[in-house]
């Protein structure tokens, strides 16, 4: 697994398969960014995994209902357009689509956003 399409693939593959947080494990660098739209961003590894461990915690169906519509890939950066139908404990029900934007460095992601609606 040496390209970046294999490994967004790869990582894509992981959260379809319900396995988000061990997708953050391995493909995420230490120093990483993540940011939703125009938000100030949460910076680091343990800040953003407490992050996707309290979202993940609060939301149902989540991989059930998560389709990835496209995939780009590029000189260190990754975009995937996805379609997600779930419901969180305190948001309600969600239904919109997102594009998440990765950048890579050293093999892992370095910097992520992700642009939605609402």
């Amino acid at each position: 697994m040496n390209t970046l399409n294999e490994k967004i693939r790869t990582l894509n593959g992981l959260v379809l398969e319900g396995k988000p947080l061990e997708a953050f494990e391995k493909f995420y660098h230490p120093e990483v960014s993540m940011q939703e739209n125009e938000h100030v961003p949460t910076v680091g590894k343990q800040a953003n995994l407490q992050r996707e461990i309290e979202f993940f915690g609060n939301v149902t169906g989540f991989s059930e209902n998560a389709k990835i519509l496209d995939v780009a890939f590029g000189d260190n950066v990754t975009m995937v357009k996805w379609h997600y139908d779930y419901f969180h404990k305190e948001w309600g029900n969600k239904n919109y689509t997102q594009v998440s934007v990765q950048h890579w460095k050293d093999g892992q992601i370095i910097k992520e956003q992700f642009f939605y609606g609402g």
